[in-house]
């Protein structure tokens, strides 16, 4: 695949350039960029906002910035945001409506262009949780229209995963550290004795269009044998894992484990690891209106399955405690998730460790559940 014109090599300059033509092509790029003492995702219009020399110190309630003295722009974890807050908002009006001096009533839909993104940076465990949402919002029977049509005008450049957090586990979850499609272009950053450099791949006619507009080399054998090796080796780094066994099974053969009434004794419900979480989709209405009462507006937003309310119904709500809720959260993330959209609904990414205010961490409280069962003369497990 070579010198084909599908793959290449580009430098820091290439990565400005990348910037501007998918900014000339009316596209708003959003990536990675250091604010308020993070990594995070917001609008870039040029090469020098990305977080060239940060690095990322992640542990099980912990995040902080490390500086790095190779340079590297991609070389940190999934921060506090997913791409989730481009393509299924946390807020969005639905429609609203005005009542006329006659007293009719006025419906106004929000129906105004979606914006055409272009994601820069997308990592493989967030690459993978676009997909996962795409079979959610965009898949069934039952569209969400907005979702679809924000998704259809986005462009995705991924980056391949070459140092994984004390958090990642996404070889677990089949998520990473490579990718092997459902992007436009994916790079993979090398830094070594031949320079600081990105071996850059299409993978579609849009993205082979932007890269034949790049300033660029032919990619060359020692280029794509160090990016591959980088990507081969952060496999072998992981700061988690998941039990190898198969996860659908665990969830369900272990409804009643006395794990559950450990891991509630330390829950806060806080709803943290939803938020934070990539493929998390669970949303409710809100409608509000002015002190006149002449003009209303109904809201989306985000909701939580650790609110209380998330259940309610006239008799109260079906899961009223803290047992009852987080045990939903991981059955239905690492289980019937399959049931419903034929995949797990985890990734790997980390976040739901990362910003748990007192720790909790999926990859324990599975492993202990899978210890559990097996002391009490379940199966040991095989690699699903």
């Amino acid at each position: 695949m070579t010198g084909d014109g599908s793959t290449a090599v580009i430098g820091k300059d290439g990565l400005d350039a990348l910037i501007r033509a998918l900014a000339a092509r009316g596209r708003t790029v959003i990536g990675p960029t250091v604010r308020d003492g993070a990594i995070v995702l917001a609008e870039i219009a040029e090469g020098a906002e990305l977080p060239y020399g940060w690095g990322v110190e992640l542990e099980a309630g912990h995040y902080r910035l490390r500086p790095r003295e190779d340079g590297a722009a991609f070389a940190h974890s999934a921060g506090p945001q997913s791409w989730k807050t481009y393509l299924h908002p946390q807020r969005e009006r639905e429609w609203s409506v005005d009542r006329g001096a006659d007293g009719g009533l006025t419906v106004t839909e929000d129906d105004a262009p979606p914006p055409s993104y272009a994601f820069l940076g997308v990592r493989p465990c967030d690459l993978r949780a676009i997909a996962v949402q795409d079979r959610v919002l965009a898949g069934g029977p039952h569209t969400d229209g907005r979702y679809r049509a924000r998704r259809e005008r986005a462009f995705l450049v991924a980056v391949e995963c070459t140092e994984p957090g004390a958090t990642c586990f996404c070889t677990s979850m089949g998520s990473g550290p490579g990718v092997d499609g459902g992007y436009d272009l994916a790079m993979t950053e090398v830094i070594d004795g031949g320079g600081h450099r990105f071996w850059l791949r299409a993978g579609s006619d849009e993205g082979a269009s932007v890269l034949a507009e790049l300033p660029r080399r032919p990619a060359d054998h020692a280029t794509e044998c160090a990016a591959r090796e980088s990507v081969a080796g952060a496999a072998d780094r992981m700061g988690r894992s998941m039990p190898p066994v198969d996860l659908q099974l665990l969830m369900r053969d272990t409804l009643h484990a006395e794990r559950w009434n450990d891991v509630a004794s330390r829950c806060l419900t806080c709803g943290n690891c939803t938020m934070v979480c990539p493929t998390c989709f669970c949303t409710t209405a809100e409608d509000v209106t002015d002190l006149s009462g002449d003009h209303a507006e109904r809201w989306r937003r985000w909701e939580s399955c650790f609110d209380l309310e998330f259940s309610h119904l006239p008799g109260g709500p079906v899961r009223a405690s803290g047992h009852s809720r987080y045990r939903q959260w991981a059955t239905h993330k690492l289980g019937t998730w399959y049931d419903q959209f034929g995949s797990s609904g985890c990734v790997g990414c980390g976040r739901c460790l990362v910003w748990c205010p007192v720790g909790i961490d999926i990859t324990e409280e599975a492993h202990a559940l899978n210890a559990e069962r097996q002391a009490a003369g379940g199966p040991e497990g095989a690699a699903p």
